[in-house]
């Protein structure tokens, strides 16, 4: 009988992380998680496919979905992303609307909340950075969130007020048995986060605008070696002067890529591994729907 009133009890469901491009949805996704998943960097749209972290706790699992920042744009890429965050919000039991308080309320918090309060899904806005403040003229909490279920602040850096924010989503899930073995992290394979891994450290190393014109195409995942997991992987750009940059004077650039990410990838995969990258001319991939799609940008 205490087994059935534990199962009764207990709650699963999908949880959106929605917002504008670097509100903090893939740092909140890892300091919920106690893993980094989502790779994460201080440049905006990071973030290019829909990430699934699988929190299992006592009392519930959270099914988190970290969604590329919604943004205006009419390319064949950006408007693949923004789809992912309408599928986001169709699939969620529960949404996490990120505000950056440095920044404050926008258009795309307006439209994300109008949309959720359509469909009847609860909503809750979350205050990210918590820790480095607000300016002055941002007004905070805002009057627009009136829809909202509740407002909080975070600090995904800190944890400061995430334990209170996993709390409250707790409390609007439905009650359910878990949907996925508890010792589940993603349903993402090793393979494409190696690839994410690979892109992580591009955006670290390259400059401002190259790396939104980049893609990570992982050729070989190999695992039939106990000791050593074998790793190749393209880096895709539109132009040989990208290549060149790519590739650096003598291969620096290249090898400076491999060496960042390399640590990150062996702590995914739990040993080491050769990890080959190569710079491959692709001019047809940002325009081509298909090969978008089969990079995982998804």
């Amino acid at each position: 009988m205490a087994e059935a009133n534990e199962t009764t009890s207990h709650r699963a469901g999908f949880v959106a992380l929605l917002g504008a491009p670097n509100a903090g949805k893939s740092t909140l996704l890892n300091r919920l998680l106690g893993e980094k998943l989502a790779i994460v960097t201080a440049k905006p749209q990071t973030t290019r496919s829909r990430i699934l972290g699988i929190w299992s706790r006592p009392d519930a699992q959270l099914l988190l979905l970290d969604t590329p920042g919604l943004h205006e744009s009419s390319k064949l890429l950006n408007t693949a992303l923004n789809e992912v965050v309408g599928e986001a919000v169709d699939a969620c039991d529960v949404a996490l609307l990120l505000v950056d308080r440095r920044e404050g309320w926008g258009d795309v918090h307006q439209g994300l909340l109008n949309r959720l309060a359509k469909a009847g899904k609860p909503c809750i806005v979350v205050g990210t950075k918590a820790d480095l403040g607000r300016k002055p003229e941002v007004a905070w909490p805002p009057q627009e969130a009136a829809l909202a279920a509740a407002v909080m602040d975070v600090s995904a850096r800190t944890g400061e007020g995430v334990e209170e924010l996993a709390l409250q989503v707790v409390s609007r899930l439905p009650v359910s048995p878990p949907l996925y073995p508890e010792d589940q992290l993603t349903d993402r394979s090793l393979r494409f986060l190696a690839g994410e891994l690979v892109r992580e450290s591009a955006m670290e190393c390259l400059g401002q605008e190259l790396p939104y014109q980049m893609a990570v195409d992982v050729i070989e995942f190999d695992e039939s070696r106990p000791d050593l997991t074998t790793i190749r992987a393209n880096l895709l750009v539109a132009r040989n002067s990208q290549k060149r940059i790519v590739v650096g004077k003598g291969g620096e650039m290249i090898r400076r890529i491999g060496t960042q990410a390399r640590p990150s990838i062996e702590r995914l995969v739990g040993g080491k591994i050769h990890l080959a990258l190569f710079v491959k001319e692709d001019p047809k991939w940002l325009k081509n729907r298909s090969r978008i799609e089969a990079l995982g940008y998804h």
